[in-house]
């Protein structure tokens, strides 16, 4: 019997897109994709996403640092704001079936927590999310100073909610390699693509990873769920 869910946040329950205006990336003047090769590097997002960079400024000031190009105080400040706008919009307009489902499963009274790699301008605005109030408890990497895919982060999200490994589920897109990490801890995985479909290479590993795949995020609640509980 599942007595509760643990959620991935990006890329599972919202996705942060880029403005159709103005962007990070854009106040620099270079594309998407160079923003994100600086911005994205292995030991900066360890290291923010570990809680070892608390104020929401330096984070900035460590991306633009490590970039080749010049950048004022007035352009950081326009980066952090636009960076700040693009997490909250996230947050704030959650997708309607992704909505349904994690109320529908919170009113089964089956217990809900997320499990985040995040820094402190990505769960800012957490707590005035539509999603927050669905949820028992949520686990930032950067506030336990842990992250997937080590087996602690599962281990103390299993804790706040007082529930062993084998009656859980952990849903993931598998980014950080989460889902492995959640095999190892006991719980059963369920893959999502349903807001980032996944190159077909990435899918079959990330598929060999999951007890369960859905496509559509209320095929959860529909198909998962009820399965666990013959």
């Amino acid at each position: 019997m599942i007595k509760a869910v643990f959620f991935d946040l990006f890329f599972t329950l919202i996705y942060p897109q880029y403005f159709t205006g103005k962007n990070e990336y854009d106040v620099v003047g270079i594309s998407a994709e160079e923003w994100e090769h600086y911005a994205e590097k292995d030991d900066l997002y360890k290291e923010r996403a570990l809680g070892k960079i608390k104020e929401e400024r330096d984070i900035i000031d460590k991306i633009i640092y490590s970039m080749p190009y010049k950048v004022s105080e007035k352009q950081m400040i326009e980066i952090l704001n636009l960076r700040q706008a693009r997490m909250q919009k996230a947050l704030f307009e959650v997708d309607e079936k992704i909505l349904h489902t994690i109320r529908e499963i919170h009113e089964k009274d089956i217990k809900t927590c997320l499990i985040s790699n995040a820094d402190v301008i990505d769960c800012k605005y957490w707590s005035q999310s539509p999603l927050a109030s669905f949820f028992d408890e949520a686990v930032f990497s950067c506030d336990v100073g842990m992250m997937k895919p080590d087996l602690k982060i599962y281990e103390y999200a299993l804790s706040k909610l007082n529930v062993k490994a084998d009656e859980s589920l952990f849903v993931g897109d598998g980014g950080s390699d989460e889902l492995a990490g959640a095999r190892r801890v006991g719980m059963k995985t369920v893959f999502t693509e349903y807001l980032d479909k996944k190159e077909d290479k990435m899918s079959e590993i990330l598929l060999q990873e999951a007890d369960y795949y859905i496509r559509q995020f209320d095929e959860l609640t529909k198909k998962v769920i009820p399965f666990c509980y013959k």
